[in-house]
């Protein structure tokens, strides 16, 4: 590969910020950038870019939005920009065969997991909430499957008792960002995903962060981890939603969903659940202990 390539960008959300930033700072050309559509967000719900589109913006860059890349309009479109190469980083749209097909040197996507493990939606959370000990990036070429294609370059990364999924994004997308303009810059040996270890990582729910006590505290605590910011881990009681967004594992049990005592100490099926950080629906976060000064959770509650 040439050291200066005419490249189509796509991408939309945070994560792949700094794999754009790179390309640029490498002196690759990028002809144009795929986002998301503007969406309303936040609270005011006001229309406003995803994080891809808006840096797109900052730096003068060609940004187009389609809704759907599969109408033949935007395909044509999409194949007269005449790309050396196309960088796909957590686009949010399947593509079909003619755009895979246009770039001389095809579509390259950058995915958050060590493939064929974690293919999908949500590898860094999926990773988390399994236990696993490592995680990774890998830049592969775009296939028609589900994250099945040739991989170029794959590098790995620890996951520790304390990493948290936004921990693990940050370092992924700087690694990704590292890895995809050394991809581009030398020579590289596709290799077939091993057929064995394939998983997928399902899209998160909204409504997956709802803690079940009858788990065991060690697994709800890899969901504590691996849910902060979305959709959060939760629990209700006395009709006030309680998002826990850090938590310790204690050895201590009781009967599954009892509070245990002061110290905010939830039984669950094995062990229990020391919450450490917590965030009233609506309110700031806070320490467990200043947190129960002003909210009735005696020990002896029984949670749903």
């Amino acid at each position: 590969m040439t050291s200066s390539l005419n490249l189509i960008f796509m991408g939309s959300p945070d994560f792949s910020v700094p794999s754009l930033k790179a390309l640029l700072d490498a002196g690759h050309r990028v002809v144009c950038v795929y986002s998301q559509p503007v969406r309303p967000a936040g609270r005011g719900l006001k229309e406003r870019p995803c994080p891809v589109h808006a840096y797109a913006l900052e730096k003068g860059l060609q940004v187009r939005t389609p809704v759907s890349i599969n109408d033949k309009r935007n395909q044509e479109d999409f194949m007269a920009l005449g790309a050396d190469a196309c960088v796909v980083a957590a686009y949010g749209l399947i593509l079909p065969k003619s755009v895979l097909d246009a770039p001389q040197l095809g579509c390259l996507n950058i995915h958050a997991s060590l493939l064929p493990r974690w293919r999908g939606a949500a590898p860094i959370q999926r990773a988390i909430i399994a236990g696993d000990e490592k995680s990774g990036v890998t830049i592969m070429q775009v296939d028609e499957g589900l994250d099945t294609g040739d991989m170029l370059l794959i590098e790995e990364t620890p996951i520790t008792k304390d990493t948290t999924a936004l921990d693990l994004h940050d370092r992924l997308s700087k690694m990704g960002a590292n890895m995809i303009v050394r991809v581009l810059a030398g020579a590289v040996s596709p290799k077939a995903q091993p057929k064995y270890g394939v998983t997928y990582a399902a899209k998160l729910g909204r409504n997956e962060g709802r803690l079940d006590w009858s788990m065991p505290a060690a697994e709800l605590e890899r969901r504590v981890r691996a849910l902060n910011p979305w959709p959060g881990a939760w629990f209700e009681y006395a009709g006030v939603r309680l998002k826990v967004l850090a938590a310790d594992v204690n050895k201590q049990s009781g009967e599954a969903g009892t509070v245990l005592n002061d110290q905010f100490s939830i039984a669950c099926g094995e062990g229990s659940l020391g919450v450490t950080l917590v965030q009233k629906q609506g309110k700031g976060a806070m320490m467990a202990e200043d947190f129960l000064r002003g909210f009735d959770l005696p020990s002896g509650t029984r949670l749903a």
